[in-house]
């Protein structure tokens, strides 16, 4: 495995030397394989596996079986996830407490790891609204929902800006930002051919666009939990610094350091966590929380931004039937409203 020496030296001085072999070295081995657990669906033997830390429902495997082989998995008994990511279940655990209320959207859902969980942490109470941008991953996305078997879903594909047309409507939302994808190395060979400085700039700048473009939706005082599969302080911290200096949020430090060897990363007034692959047990994944501390109609726009991104596009869907985002707030509403008889 050979890496861009760009790469390695933003790692270097991330890390440090020592540090960068220890990196290095888990890089060049086998990832783990971890499933989380259905909590009401599985019963099979994959629960006396050893847990994952942050998710009570999280296993790790001591091999990687045939999945497809397996009943359990194509009826939705568990999923086949990355265990980094299962941090979310731990994140929802500390900054919601009343599921009965919530309205929650998953903004880059595909392929259904992150929406499966907030559908399975939710279990069967408030609204999670799963939204996918490309049409081939939002069926897939759509599939892996289905599984899950629960009714209060919606699935929707969309771009992030076509949902301002709606604002407040969300107590959390969930944004698993398309990236460079460093953390990812080990997994996919291409991802390290493919890896440039110009492409991890680009990144950050979509990803500020996403957020951009989806922070009206998000209720005042509501939580707004952003993640990459990458490394860099470009895509991350810088990211979230910026996001809390330009558009009303506060960064909220959700104590991930209490589980071993994740690490914390501060920067000025902002905290976020990253999931090193020689640390833990796990791929690299970065994650930070912020509240939205005011009301931002109009926010400060980065200046590059519109000279790297297409026009969006308006194809809200609710499983195969077009919705527009007023008649969503409608349904949410009415799905909320307290039964009288």
């Amino acid at each position: 495995m050979d890496f861009d020496p760009r790469f390695k030296e933003r790692m270097i001085r991330e890390l440090g030397i020592e540090e960068w072999k220890l990196f290095e070295s888990a890089a060049k081995q086998s990832p783990p394989v971890s499933v989380r657990l259905h909590p009401r669906k599985y019963t099979g033997t994959l629960d006396t596996a050893s847990e994952v830390p942050w998710c009570r429902q999280g296993r790790y495997l001591d091999r990687r079986p045939v999945f497809t082989l397996d009943p359990a998995f194509h009826a939705g008994g568990y999923y086949v996830q990355e265990a980094s990511s299962m941090s979310l279940w731990h994140i929802l655990d500390k900054i919601a407490k009343d599921r009965e209320t919530l309205t929650i959207l998953d903004l880059c859902g595909a392929p259904g790891g992150k929406s499966t969980l907030i559908a399975e942490w939710l279990d069967g109470k408030g609204i999670l609204v799963s939204n996918e941008v490309i049409r081939s991953r939002s069926q897939i996305l759509k599939q892996n929902l289905m599984k899950s078997g629960y009714d209060n879903i919606i699935v929707t594909q969309n771009d992030p800006a076509d949902w301002g047309e709606v604002k407040g409507l969300f107590d959390i939302i969930v944004t698993d930002a398309p990236c460079s994808g460093e953390g990812m190395f080990r997994k996919d060979p291409k991802a390290i051919q493919e890896w440039s400085e110009v492409n991890v700039h680009h990144c950050s700048l979509r990803q500020k666009r996403i957020v951009e473009d989806v922070m009206p939706v998000l209720k005042k005082d509501g939580m707004m939990i952003y993640s990459t599969c990458t490394f860099n302080h470009e895509e991350n911290i810088d990211n979230i610094e910026d996001f809390c200096k330009r558009l009303g949020l506060q960064s909220i430090d959700i104590g991930l350091d209490n589980f071993e060897n994740v690490t914390k990363i501060r920067k000025n007034e902002v905290t976020g966590y990253q999931f090193y692959p020689h640390k833990i047990k796990g791929e690299g994944f970065f994650v930070a929380v912020m509240q939205k501390s005011g009301t931002v109609e109009s926010p400060v726009r980065h200046p590059e931004r519109y000279f790297t991104f297409p026009a969006k596009r308006k194809n809200l869907q609710y499983w195969n039937h077009g919705l527009c985002p007023a008649t969503i707030l409608l349904w949410l509403q009415i799905k909320q409203a307290p039964f009288t008889p």
